[in-house]
């Protein structure tokens, strides 16, 4: 079965997850440190914290912006429902935008517009796919009405440009990432003492963390806010260390496969439409594309898996979910509507080869 995604992992790993194993120091310690040094520097910031997960960074980033109840935050439904989840974290509320349209599956500026009330305080753009958001655009659409920009830039891992939107950027190491750690997270942000206030309370809002603690003659510490258990611990950090080396390498490597995907796609299969027609800065973190109306999603799903190819739905959108229609009723976003029941995500990793392409591409097309 050729899989949707696939972690890359090998020998380099495993003698990193050995080297802290045999240190004795397994929690956070140097190699957490090391990591969000080097992760930071990816991105071209001064520095980053490492957390348990996107969603964690999500939920550290607006707690240290003080958003809570009264206040409203601009999101997308067209995203994994961290995004929304971790505004209500918060006490805050999220208000779901569409997207521009089948071809920009990015959150409209027009559609964010209509939204605002005076209640609305932040927007968390979600770089979906790994296609970045336009930057100026919403640059200008925060500062003309004093709201704080957020990124949600869990597919975007390895872009320098991820990160320098506004307030902070939330980014994720998830198993089917461009880069993991298994389970991971990690914030940049501009802001020296927000990024402060996110590394206190990821872990329980101690003043002092273990590893400070444990080469300390003094072991005391205090608990000066509301903190969480978001931490990481060095096994994960030491993956991560390895897999950053390799994450510009595979990134290019993603965009190569996007690519060749494009041309078969736009030779044996016009019907078929594929999002970001024009040129937009991507890591190519999945492949998603669109079917024609007449088709039968779940028939093409079951011909293709019979087919060997895997695929899978980026995403079903977040209002339609139980929960979020009970408490949020009523909310009705066409484009993104549309383009949920039709989106289907093609596999793209590091592993393929030109020919899995290809598979992919004609079990797609005898699935039509």
């Amino acid at each position: 079965m050729l899989s949707v995604s696939e972690p890359c992992l090998g020998q380099d790993e495993k003698n990193a997850l050995i080297e802290v194993i045999d240190s004795g120091w397994i929690t956070v310690g140097e190699k957490v440190r090391r990591f969000e040094q080097a992760f930071a520097a990816v991105h071209g910031a001064e520095d980053a914290v490492a957390v348990s997960s996107c969603t964690a960074a999500l939920h550290l980033i607006l707690l240290g912006l003080g958003l809570g109840p009264g206040d409203e935050v601009l999101v997308p439904a067209m995203t994994f429902a961290a995004t929304a989840n971790s505004v209500l974290y918060v006490g805050a509320t999220p208000v779901f935008v569409d997207i521009e349209s089948a071809d920009v599956p990015l959150m409209s500026l027009e559609h964010a517009a209509a939204k605002c009330t005076d209640k609305t305080r932040a927007v968390i753009l979600v770089h979906y796919a790994g296609y970045l958001a336009d930057r100026e655009k919403w640059q200008a659409f925060a500062a003309e009405r004093n709201l704080m920009l957020v990124e949600d830039a869990a597919h975007a891992s390895g872009l320098q440009e991820a990160g320098t939107f506004g307030a902070a950027a939330a980014f994720s190491f998830y198993g089917n990432k461009n880069m993991t750690t298994a389970e991971g997270g990690a914030v940049i942000a501009r802001d020296p003492a927000l990024l402060e206030c996110v590394r206190q309370a990821r872990g329980h809002g101690l003043t002092s963390a273990t590893f400070q603690r444990h080469g300390s003659s003094m072991p005391g510490y205090d608990v000066t806010m509301l903190g969480y258990n978001y931490r990481i611990d060095e096994l994960r950090a030491a993956i991560g260390l390895v897999q950053l080396k390799k994450l510009l390498e595979w990134n290019e490597r993603r965009r190569q496969l996007t690519a060749l995907y494009r041309t078969l796609l736009s030779e044996r299969a016009q019907h078929v439409r594929v999002p970001f027609t024009a040129p937009r800065t991507s890591a190519c973190h999945i492949m998603p594309i669109v079917l024609p109306r007449e088709s039968n999603r779940a028939e093409v799903i079951a011909a293709m898996r019979a087919s060997g190819v895997q695929t899978t739905i980026h995403y079903p959108p977040t209002h339609i979910f139980s929960y979020y229609k009970n408490r949020f009723p009523g909310v009705h976003l066409p484009e993104t509507e549309d383009f949920a029941q039709r989106e289907l995500t093609l596999p793209l990793h590091p592993k393929m080869e030109e020919g899995h392409v290809d598979l992919a591409v004609s079990a797609l097309v005898d699935a039509l």
